[in-house]
Parts: structure tokens; sequence; C-alpha cells
């Protein structure tokens, strides 16, 4: 791999998750054109039916794109859905060379757009910076290839591992900054649940009211559906989902369904694919985020320790993973963990 790839899958990179929060259920998309070694044109995937990365890196060229070399983080596709194949764009256009950080396991594509290009007599190299290319599109190939959503819990504790006060009066544990990077995280995904507990002692509102950017689906786990109906959760706000055993009406921006007692969390998830949803945050509470963690049926973990100590109190949720990275956030620490065994 030359380094000129490097420096231009990463500018890729960078275009693709412009999309984020905008596009799903397809994937993340960047694509730039570079010709005489320098970039004449680029582009990204900007949302869920519009034009393709390829487009766009052509609508944006400052100059004829025949014999270039075309940079994109997934392999173009060969299929008409919303647009036409974005393969045959790039033969019709005779670019010379096309490089792509891995290939598209979707059932339309997987391969065929790579096959349609070589078979035109453009070179293609694929594999370039795979794992960075995969990373960036983990929500979307989860749900290809595992059919269900990509699952991330989220939780802030205490130094000494509380969530909250056993009479639940400590709403806030995580600083301000910690709060607003959790609704550009809301803004990210397509949905977010919590379970009975958190929504009736909370009242979360599970917006993106501190962040620009697009609030998720708000899902909560009702089993004997016994919510109070003035909660946040049914003001009509947003799309919201309530699994329960008992379904209501449905009425606006609240729609109820029905889940196995027997095995709630597999019945909400295979629901949720069927949804298209791709992507879930967890937000709570302990029992809900314990039974995604006893299931294995987690993708990713971000956890807040905060500078205080409770000494009683509900116990915060236990991972065992070693964690992939720590960092600050003023006088918070996040943590972030991969599941690498589900």
């Amino acid at each position: 791999m030359a380094n000129e790839d490097v420096v231009f899958m990463k500018r890729a990179f960078k275009l693709a998750l412009l999309g984020m929060g905008k596009v799903a259920p397809n994937p993340l998309v960047g694509c730039v054109i570079v010709k005489n070694g320098k970039i004449i044109g680029e582009g990204f995937h900007q949302a869920f039916g519009s034009a393709h990365a390829e487009v766009n890196a052509i609508k944006n060229a400052s100059t004829k794109v025949e014999g270039s070399t075309v940079y994109v983080t997934l392999e173009p596709c060969a299929h008409y859905g919303k647009t036409p194949p974005c393969s045959d764009l790039l033969i019709a256009k005779k670019v010379a060379k096309v490089v792509v950080a891995s290939q598209d396991p979707f059932a339309a594509v997987n391969g065929a757009g790579i096959q349609r290009l070589k078979e035109a007599g453009i070179q293609v190299e694929i594999n370039c910076m795979r794992d960075e290319g995969q990373h960036i599109n983990r929500r979307f190939l989860t749900s290809v290839s595992k059919g269900k959503p990509y699952i991330i819990l989220k939780w802030a504790q205490t130094q000494d591992h509380f969530v909250a006060k056993t009479d639940f009066s400590s709403k806030w544990i995580s600083n301000s900054l910690s709060r607003q990077l959790v609704h550009k995280w809301r803004s990210e995904e397509k949905g977010i649940l919590i379970g009975y507990n958190t929504a009736k002692h909370d009242n979360p509102k599970l917006s993106t009211r501190n962040w620009q950017g697009p609030s998720p689906i708000r899902i909560v786990i009702d089993p004997k559906n016994e919510l109070n109906e003035t909660l946040h959760l049914f003001d009509g706000t947003q799309a919201t989902i309530v699994f329960t055993q008992f379904p209501k009406k449905n009425r606006k921006n609240v729609n109820y369904y029905n889940f196995d007692s027997k095995d709630p969390i597999s019945t909400i998830l295979d629901q949720l694919y069927q949804l298209k949803m791709q992507s879930l945050l967890v937000e709570g509470g302990t029992q809900t985020i314990k039974k995604f963690l006893d299931l294995n049926l987690w993708d990713e973990a971000r956890v807040f320790t905060c500078p205080q100590n409770f000494l009683h109190g509900i116990r915060a949720p236990k991972i065992e993973t070693l964690p992939h990275k720590q960092i600050q956030v003023s006088n918070d620490i996040l943590t972030t963990y991969y599941n690498e065994h589900n």
C-alpha cells in the first residue's frame, strides 16, 4: 500500500463520517478523486435516498475525471436501488483505477461492483485500510451480516460503581460536557432504548436538545403497559415505540408492539431489525443493560466514571471485557469497550 493511498483514503474516511446519523440503513461512504497526484473532486453520501458518494465526487470535480484514480471507502454499488449503479458511472467516466477500503457484503453488491469494474478494464485495488473502513461502517456491516442492530450500551457510574441512589434522587452523575457528548451520540444512532424503571423515575426526553442533529426513535420496554402517559416519552415530539404485552391503540408518534415475555430482548431486536433499525443506543437502566450483557447481545459499551461516591445505591453493570480506550471528558473518564465474542 503506497503512502499516497493512505493519505487519500484517510480523507475519504473523514468525508464518509459527515453522513453519520443521516444515511442509515445505507452505509457511510466517502469518495476522493485524484489526478496527477492532486485531489480534483470529493464527495460523500449525505442522506438516505440521495446521491451516492461517487456521484457527488464526480459532480464536484474541477476537471474531467477520465484517467483518474478514485478512492472510495466501500465497494461501488452494482445494482439499481434508489439510485443507479455507481460502478456503471465510473466505467462511463473512464476512470483508470479504483481503490476500495472494503468489499460491500450486501447481497445485491458483494463483489459484483468490483467485478464489473475489472471487466471494463479498470484497475481495482481492495482492502486499502480495510480495518479502518470496516470500523466506520460497523453499524451497517453488523446489520447486514448478523441480522440485528449494532448495539451500544451506555451508562454513567460513580467512582464506587453505583449508577443511582436507592431512591432514584440522583438524576445526573456525569458532567455537562459528558451529557452533551451523549446527545451527539444520540444524533448518530437510529434508536435509543430504556427500560421501565428509567422511564418511570427519570422521565427522560431522549432527545438531542443539546446537539444539532436528528433525535433517535425512542424505545421503551413497558411489559404491563403501566407507564404514565404524561411522561415525556409520550409527548408526540419524536417517534416512540413501546414494547409491551398489552399494546394500546397507536397514536401520533407512539406505536405499540407486542413481545415475547420469555425472550424479550431477542424479540425486540428482531422487530427493530425488521424496521430497518441499523443501530441502537441502550441508555438504561441497570437491569436492562445487564440483560443485554448476560445474553452477550452488545457490540460496544461506553461508560462514564464520575468523581463522586454514593457509598450505597444501585450497582452499576459489570463488564467482563478489557477496555479499548479511555479519554478524559472534563472531570469524567470515558471508557470504551468492544465485544470481540458476540
